[in-house]
């Protein structure tokens, strides 16, 4: 099949609008749509530090990579990246080895921050005794705090993710299923600032992962493929059959669950105020007197105690 936009072979065919696109308009197709979210989400009228996580997976590595392409020539913005190493042997060290490297040569700061350091932990302690929680509940938990810890001590006005668009139709899905609508009104892109929180932003929430995944070969761009010992644990697993069944049946369900989400978003931002944090003794901000990361490393420190 030829490109419908020039003479050239396609490398894909968009099902949701029906257009076949070679390598070259793929990556201008992404990028339009990448750099429409950055203006959105991001206030860089004045500039800033923007910090970006990094994992070295396709989806961040493409963020990293379109926001240094985006924002890397201006001299008011100042780009970091965050890698956070979870203690996964086998798994986490190639990657942290593709990041340190592509930063290296783009000239990106690199930060590296792991369990270990942050809460005395790696994964491969925790999994094995999360018990009735999976090791993803942990580990999310943990990898916030790392990553929220680094952009504030670097002075991050945002922390951008890689979320893509199935990630975010999967997480709308998760807390309406659950009837969890105060963490509904409180998923990214942010736009309230809440004292000792980096907000976040998520400038592949439009791009389909089938997209990045492409964008990144076409482009040439590293990225470690590994799979988690511990993914198959996660509960997220069972809302992506889910929606990827509704996007083969119906394809567009994923934009439309993002863009159902997103004219709810007012309401729910009305009816769920900013949360009164309070000062845990590590220093994030929390709900209680302790934060969730505390919380749960204080639990697995007791079981390992116990052992």
């Amino acid at each position: 099949m030829k490109c419908d936009l020039c003479n050239r072979p396609a490398v894909t065919f968009v099902r949701y609008n029906g257009t076949h696109l070679c390598g070259d308009h793929l990556m201008r197709y992404v990028e339009k749509r990448v750099k429409c979210e950055i203006r959105k989400q991001a206030d860089l009228l004045r500039g800033g530090t923007i910090a970006v996580a990094v994992s070295g997976g396709k989806d961040s590595m493409v963020a990293l990579h379109i926001i240094e392409k985006t924002l890397g020539m201006r001299r008011d913005v100042d780009l970091h990246c965050v890698t956070v190493d979870e203690g996964i042997e086998g798994y986490r060290p190639p990657s942290v080895d593709i990041v340190r490297e592509f930063c290296k040569e783009r000239d990106i700061e690199f930060h590296l921050r792991s369990f270990k350091d942050t809460v005395d932990l790696t994964m491969d302690d925790v999994a094995p005794l999360s018990g009735e929680n999976s090791p993803c509940t942990y580990c999310g938990v943990f990898r916030r705090k790392c990553m929220n810890d680094v952009a504030s001590e670097i002075g991050a006005k945002y922390l951008a993710t890689g979320h893509n668009l199935d990630d975010m139709a999967q997480s709308i899905m998760m807390n309406f299923a659950r009837g969890d609508i105060e963490r509904l009104a409180r998923l990214g892109p942010h736009k309230r600032i809440q004292p000792g929180l980096v907000p976040r932003i998520a400038p592949l929430r439009t791009i389909p992962e089938k997209e990045t995944l492409l964008y990144a070969i076409v482009g040439k761009i590293p990225f470690w493929d590994g799979v988690c010992p511990y993914w198959t644990e996660a509960l997220r697993n069972q809302y992506r059959d889910v929606v990827d069944n509704l996007e083969d049946r119906s394809p567009g369900s994923k934009y439309s669950i993002l863009s159902s989400y997103d004219q709810l978003y007012p309401m729910l931002s009305a009816n769920y105020g900013p949360a009164d944090l309070k000062k845990c003794e590590c220093g994030e901000p929390t709900h209680g007197k302790m934060c969730k990361s505390c919380e749960l490393s204080a639990r697995m420190h007791k079981k390992l105690g116990k052992m």
